[in-house]
């Protein structure tokens, strides 16, 4: 059993409430150009490509687009509104297919090239069978690629109040009670290593936003969407009276005192031996 995974022994992954943080829009805004770049040099005609976490399918139409016609690319997602959007959205992206599942509940006698997912890991709760699973539906020698966050090592300059500091201190201590894993992204080297994949290589992704540039505002305020969501004062993490005073604070900060915001983001790929 990896010891990083199972610092809170859990059986199922956590459900997690993405409606009122206007989680859609938001993930109709990615590109794989923007979003997963650092992906774009392992994408090669013919791949048959699997996206567990894939929001709406707007960086997995991408990815089929750079397979071509010759491969083929299905993403999953628990969310069933996602992926009922995404095939609204993409129903011309003739080698794409949409599929509404948990990675663990995904059946399939097919073998993937290549796994991929871009910042689903940091809600996964199971990631002992998460990992094992990918590993199942690899081809011999097929490759993985999980791109996450550390979210203990994010910087704001100068600090967000203190609202929003609780609310975030409390967001995490949320989601390590959950079995999260806070600093995926920095993990997941040894993770993969403790799981027998080889071949690991790193690819430094940080999402770096300053106020001065057009639209950095709106992607600073990420933590406002965030604590859009009543689930932590539903279970007791904070009341909503702080959950709204953290929003309005920090929208205050952000639109008027924050120079910059620092997401630390790493793409990790092995392969199967």
């Amino acid at each position: 059993m990896c010891q990083i995974c199972q610092a809170v022994t859990v059986t199922e992954n956590k459900v997690i409430d993405r409606t009122a943080q206007n989680a859609s829009s938001i993930f109709n805004q990615r590109t794989l150009e923007q979003d997963y770049r650092t992906l774009k040099s392992a994408l090669k005609p013919g791949l048959r490509v699997l996206d567990i976490g894939c929001g709406t399918g707007s960086i997995t139409k991408d990815i089929a687009q750079l397979v071509g016609p010759t491969g083929y690319v299905i993403g999953l997602d628990n969310t069933e509104s996602f992926i009922t959007e995404g095939k609204s959205l993409y129903t011309d992206v003739a080698n794409l297919e949409l599929i509404h599942s948990d990675i663990l509940d995904f059946e399939t006698d097919e073998k993937f090239d290549l796994i991929v997912s871009a910042r689903t890991f940091q809600w996964i709760s199971t990631l002992d069978k998460a990992i094992d699973k990918i590993k199942s539906l690899l081809k011999p020698n097929g490759q993985v690629s999980i791109l996450d966050y550390n979210h203990e090592a994010i910087n704001w300059t100068p600090k967000i109040p203190v609202s929003m500091q609780h609310f975030y201190n409390m967001f995490l201590m949320w989601r390590k009670d959950a079995g999260m894993n806070n600093r995926i992204g920095f993990d997941l080297i040894d993770i993969f290593g403790e799981h027998g994949f080889g071949e690991i290589e790193i690819f430094n992704a940080d999402e770096h936003y300053q106020r001065m540039f057009p639209g950095h505002v709106e992607k600073i305020k990420v933590w406002s969407k965030v604590a859009g969501s009543k689930q932590m004062v539903e279970e007791g993490y904070i009341s909503d009276q702080e959950r709204l005073q953290a929003i309005a604070d920090y929208n205050y900060w952000a639109e008027n005192e924050a120079t910059s915001m620092t997401l630390k983001l790493r793409e990790v790929r092995a392969r199967a031996n």
